[in-house]
Parts: C-alpha cells; sequence; structure tokens
C-alpha cells in the first residue's frame, strides 16, 4: 500500500488517515496503529490493549543543525510483509522527502502479539556523503499519561558500573532525566508502564531523556543516538554516523501491564538482536581475591585457599550444578612465575575446581607514555592511549588505550597464549569501559566512535580468549554478547551498606540477566560483619547470579571468616536457590534500593527475599497479591536460612542488618 502525504487538501489527509498503517490483514487485534496527524504533522500510535496513545516524530543533527520529520514537505508511506529474527509481521515506512533535506525513511518493526514495535530511519544524500553524531528515532509529546494517575516514577539506568554508581527510580517531580540506553515509565501502584531503549550497539551509545514540558503539566520523552557525557566516561562528543546512507539506533517502544514484564522484554528483544554467548555448563560458583587478600595474594596463599575448599566447603554443598568451584587469581597474579601458575592450575585440578585468572586489556596502569609495551615491544605506550585534545584520558587511575591499535592485538596473543599454556579456564576481565570512550581518533580509520572501537575490541577478545569463560567486572551494560557474565554493580563486600548497594543495581537491573547468561553479584565477604549482614549478603549473591566468595582462606588467614563461611556457605537450601537467575523487584518504588525480591520456578516455588537494610527490627505481612499469589489460598512457606515451616498468615519480622528468605508453595 502506498500513498504521497502532502501539506495539501483535508481531503487527501483525511483519505491518508483512513487507509494508510492500517494492520496487516489476519494480524491479532490490539495490534499497534500508525496514523499520520496533519495538523501536528506526527504520527500517532495507538493500541486498544493498554488504551495506548502516543504521538511521535524523529529528529537529527545534519549541518549543524537539529531537523525533525515535522520539517519535510511531504511524506509517501507504504507497508509490507516482514520476517526476521523476531518473527513474522509488517514494516511500516514513511518515506519524508524535502528539496532541501536529505531523504528520512522512518521504518515501524510490528509483530503480531507483541506489546512493543521497534523503530529505526535513515538519512540518505542525494549526493556525495552525510554525516551525523545525534539520530533520534523517538521523540514522544506528553507521554507520562501513559501510566494513569497516581505513583508515577521513571527509571535511571547508568551506562556502565564505575565509581559506585547506582540506578534509581525517580519520582516525576523532575525537570530533566537522562537514562542511558533504556527507561521506564510507570506507575508504582497499578505497575502499568512505558518502556523505551535502544537494542543495538554497534556504533551508538544511546540515551533516554525526559524533560517536564514548559507549560508544566507533563513530560516529553527522546531516545536517541549520540550519548556522550560524564556518566558515559566521555570528555569529547560522539562520533558521527558517516556515509551515502546512514541509519540510528534500532528502538524497542513498547507498554506493558508490568513494567517488569516490560524491562524483562527488552532484554530479551537485545538477546534477539545480539545473542547472549553460550555457556553449556553449570553457573560458575567459587572464589575470588580481591575480597581480602588484594595484592596480598602470593602463591603459597593461594594454593592453601584451595584446599580449604576442598576439605571445608565442597563436601558441604558449596559446588555448582556440575560439582566444581573456581577458584579464581585476581590483580597481583604477575607475582607469580609461569611455573607457579601451571602448578597453581594442577592443584585446583586435582582439588576438583577451575583455576580462574583476572587481566584488564585496555588500561595502561603505569602512565608512562616513553615506556615500551611488554607485549609489543616495537611500540610505546604513548602509541596506543585514547587522546582527548591531544591528552592521554584517564580513568580510575589508568591511561586508556586504543582497543583497535594493533599493539592490542599482539597483547591479546601473549596474555592469552600465557593463560592457554597454563590452563585457566575462566577470566574475569576488568576496566573494560576504558576501550569504549571517544577519543580524537583511532589507529584504525574506518572506527569513528567509542562504542564501534570497544566492539572492534572485544571481538579480538573473542578471537584470543573465546574458548574461557569471561566475566566482565567494570564494563559497560552493552554491548553483552562477549562475555557470559558481568557483574551487576561495583565493588561490595561485607557490611549491609554493600549489601544495600549490590541490590540497587538487582531492583532495577535484574532483567540484564536477559542478556548476559548471570549477573554476578560481586565477592561475598564475610568477616568482620553480624551473622546477619552474612545471611543478607550471601542472600544477595543467591538471588542476583554468580555465587563468588571472598574471604581469606589462607591459613593466616582471619579464623572468624573461615568460620562463618562453614555457616553461612554451607546452607543446602539456601544455596538450591541459587540457579543463576536473577530475582526480580516486588515493587520499584524504593527510595533507595527494593528491599523485596521474587522469583518463580519452573515448579511453580515462588522465592522471596526480605531484606532489613537499617539497624531496627521490622515487620510485614506475606505480600501474596503483590508476589502474583492468590490470597485466599493456602501455601506451604519455608524459611531457608532456619529450615523451619511459617505461618504465612503471620507478620514476618526481620532483624535490623538481616534478611528474611522463604520458598512459598502450593499445598
Amino acid at each position: 500500500m502506498r500513498k504521497i502525504l502532502q501539506k495539501a487538501p483535508q481531503v487527501v489527509m483525511t483519505v491518508a488517515m483512513l487507509l494508510l498503517f492500517r494492520p496487516a490483514q489476519g494480524a491479532a487485534p490490539g495490534n499497534w496503529k500508525i496514523v499520520y496527524d496533519k495538523a501536528a504533522g506526527t504520527l500517532r500510535l495507538t493500541r486498544p490493549a493498554g488504551n495506548v496513545h502516543l504521538q511521535l516524530y524523529a529528529s537529527c543533527k545534519w549541518k549543524g543543525r537539529l531537523i525533525t520529520t515535522k520539517d519535510y514537505d511531504t511524506a509517501t508511506l507504504t507497508t509490507k510483509p516482514l520476517g526476521d529474527a523476531f518473527g513474522k509481521g509488517t514494516l511500516l515506512q514513511v518515506t519524508y522527502r524535502d528539496e532541501k533535506l536529505p531523504t528520512l525513511v522512518q521504518s515501524f518493526y510490528q509483530y503480531p502479539g507483541r506489546d512493543y514495535l521497534l523503530t529505526d530511519f535513515t538519512l540518505e544524500a542525494p549526493y556525495g556523503s552525510i554525516a551525523s553524531n545525534y539520530m533520534a528515532p523517538v521523540n514522544l509529546i506528553d507521554m507520562a499519561s501513559v501510566p494513569g494517575r497516581g505513583d508515577n516514577r521513571a527509571l535511571f539506568i547508568p551506562f556502565d558500573n564505575d565509581k559506585w554508581i547506582r540506578f534509581q527510580s525517580h519520582p516525576l517531580d523532575f525537570n530533566s532525566l537522562t537514562s542511558y540506553e533504556v527507561t521506564a515509565v510507570f506507575n508504582g501502584d497499578t505497575r502499568k508502564g512505558l518502556v523505551v531503549g535502544s537494542v543495538e550497539h554497534e556504533f551508538w551509545k544511546s540515551a533516554v531523556i525526559m524533560r517536564k514540558e514548559t507549560n508544566g503539566k507533563g513530560y516529553t520523552l527522546t531516545c536517541y543516538g549520540g550519548a556522550a557525557d560524564s556518566t558515559t566516561r566521555d570528555l569529547l562528543p560522539h562520533g558521527a554516523r558517516e556515509g551515502r546512507r546512514i541509519r540510528s539506533p534500532k528502538v524497542m517502544l513498547g507498554v506493558f501491564a508490568d513494567w517488569r514484564t516490560g524491562m524483562e522484554a527488552y532484554g530479551k528483544a537485545n538477546a534477539i538482536v545480539a545473542p547472549r554467548r553460550p555457556w553449556e555448563k553449570a553457573m560458575p560458583v567459587g572464589w575470588n581475591s580481591w575480597g581480602v587478600l588484594q595484592f596480598k595474594l602470593t602463591y603459597q596463599k593461594a594454593l592453601e585457599v584451595s584446599d580449604f575448599f576442598k576439605e571445608h566447603l565442597q563436601p558441604h554443598h558449596f559446588v555448582n550444578r556440575d560439582g566444581e568451584v573456581v577458584i579464581g587469581l585476581d590483580s597481583g597474579w604477575d607475582k607469580f612465575t609461569e611455573e607457579q601458575l601451571k602448578d597453581f592450575v594442577r592443584h585446583c585440578e586435582e582439588n576438583g575446581q577451575v583455576a580462574g585468572i583476572y587481566w584488564t586489556p585496555f588500561t595502561d596502569w603505569g602512565k608512562r607514555p616513553e615506556a615500551n609495551i611488554k607485549e609489543a615491544p616495537q611500540y610505546k605506550f604513548k602509541d596506543v592511549y585514547l587522546y582527548a585534545n591531544g591528552q592521554p584520558q584517564e580513568l580510575d587511575g589508568a591511561y586508556a588505550i586504543d582497543p583497535t591499535h594493533p599493539a592490542i592485538e599482539q597483547r591479546m596473543q601473549k596474555v592469552s597464549a600465557l593463560f592457554h599454556r597454563c590452563g585457566f579456564r575462566y577470566v574475569k576481565m576488568d576496566f573494560m569501559a576504558h576501550g569504549a570512550i571517544n577519543a580524537d581518533r583511532w589507529y584504525n580509520p574506518g572506527v569513528k566512535s567509542g562504542i564501534q572501537a570497544y566492539n572492534y575490541g572485544m571481538q579480538l577478545l573473542d578471537k584470543y580468549f573465546g574458548d574461557m569463560y569471561i566475566n566482565l567486572s567494570i564494563a559497560p551494560v552493552f554491548p553483552a554478547r562477549y562475555a557470559q557474565s558481568r557483574r551487576i554493580a561495583c565493588d561490595a563486600w561485607n557490611k549491609i551498606k554493600d549489601t544495600e548497594y549490590t541490590l540497587n543495581a538487582l531492583s532495577y537491573g535484574w532483567w540484564i540477566t536477559h542478556i548476559y547468561q548471570y549477573n554476578d553479584a560481586d565477592h561475598v565477604v564475610l568477616q568482620q560483619a553480624t551473622e546477619g549482614e552474612n545471611r543478607a549478603r550471601v542472600t544477595s549473591a543467591v538471588i542476583t547470579g554468580l555465587f563468588i566468595a571472598g574471604d581469606d582462606f589462607s591459613r593466616e588467614g582471619s579464623e572468624e571468616g573461615k568460620a562463618r563461611a562453614r555457616k553461612f556457605l554451607t546452607n543446602a537450601e539456601v544455596n538450591a536457590a541459587a540457579m543463576g537467575r536473577s530475582f526480580r523487584p516486588v515493587e520499584g518504588t524504593g527510595l533507595r534500593s527494593e528491599d523485596q525480591f521474587m522469583l518463580t520456578d519452573g515448579k511453580g516455588h515462588t522465592y522471596y527475599a526480605v531484606f532489613n537494610y537499617t539497624d531496627n527490627a521490622r515487620s510485614l505481612q506475606l505480600p501474596l497479591e503483590r508476589l502474583g499469589l492468590d490470597p485466599a489460598r493456602q501455601y506451604h512457606v519455608r524459611d531457608l536460612w532456619s529450615h523451619t515451616d511459617i505461618n504465612g498468615a503471620q507478620a514476618i519480622s526481620i532483624p535490623g542488618k538481616d534478611v528474611r528468605f522463604f520458598k512459598i508453595s502450593s499445598k
């Protein structure tokens, strides 16, 4: 179906509005409908299911000015069948033309039965090339009405997990809010919500910005490619997409009865575009030296930790479903000789363990510009820095280096060869965001943006380390396809504040489990904390994903830490709940973090964890309805820490700085 819309007679517009963008014949009822609004110069998106009414246009920067689809003189609309990784559907396209502007083609990818659609657009020059470093497929006008009246909120999602950055659920009382890659705008009472976010991460760093309208009665929302600021760790603007024809990021736009389902749908949509890195074995469980030992790590202590696990923890339920644990050497392993590294690996294997190791591929910690690179001695470090305005860029105390420089591939070749010779099968890659920042230029002239350079470097990482389990530490959320897991937040240790900080990321980033195989709650440290804090910290790992201990279990290590490990890392019922699946928040309205989390497994059991981050005891009723359970039914409620059954009708008491963890089953 094809029709040209012009700023012309009303009769032409009326016919177009009636005929264009009707759902494909045979499509399921409740599909999206898209019509052109002549008066506003925008598209109106409606869907009877969910009572959805949105007003949308696209925009971009071109030759130093902002242009929008409202600026064009004519629009040609077409529909055709669509078949791709998302399924069969309909592609709806609007081609905007104006003799003074580049041709803009706005596309909508609609799939029957889904609560979301995808959209992007292209710019095409009549001759020569075109460039833009800002392309926004989604501009919504007064969209805050979507959730309805009540406790309306918007999520802040950080670009990465560096510098102890936090997620946040913001009440709609701000003037402006920028979230990175995605946001949800939702009602905390009804849970209805709008989810908007980029599902492509090859060239663009994307963001969603909400602004209060000048009349103060609503908000606009823009999702764009081209984000570059202190939160993306950038000093320079985003690089420009260049060519005869350039394309924006593809964006998911959906309205859901439950915003949590919407965020999970967003994660799954990203995994359709770029599938998760496969892992056929069980979720890793084990130990990392950075928890307590840090730079006190030695060869002898590493062997002693391995022996402690074999003797005291592995026979008592602290193993993964394959019966293995990972014993991971973090920063400081470079003091070992190669023979010591090989012997450490052999020792772990004899103890039924997998040996892990650590590296930071995109950093120079020495900050020695004139020094030769050990693995590529024909180059100096100054040759590989990512410069901003001619100066090396420092982040977290290290200079960032160019992932596209051939010296970096040489480093990867040499380091991976060492790891493979020694027999390591698990590697923690840290400070990855250094490789994603924008720069004056890159060694590879075809690279024009920081995230494009990062993808280049990660493809090399896959080439040389691809047969190992890769766990990212400090890293952007996206792209996710290069590693099996990623730490969900920054460093966390033993106190209730560490548990709360980790769970802040789980509260609003649990959906990341759909783009990585596992979220990582960081190392669990038990010494120098209360037993309630121990229970809370262990539970935070169990409900997040990877379950990694961090105390010093060598002979000189804390006896308190060892005793607590024997007590709190060996609870069979708690450990059985560590399934590698991140629990979702029960609500989404926490001032700093959520304190209630849930997961329903494949057998119909509902796991429910409720935390108390304060010093004082608190109590609450089991919130069956908010857990999706029937309040009129009776349930078997098991307290996993105390191994006791409780009366679910009675108030639940949670001591200060502690947790209660339940398994709820039908009677």
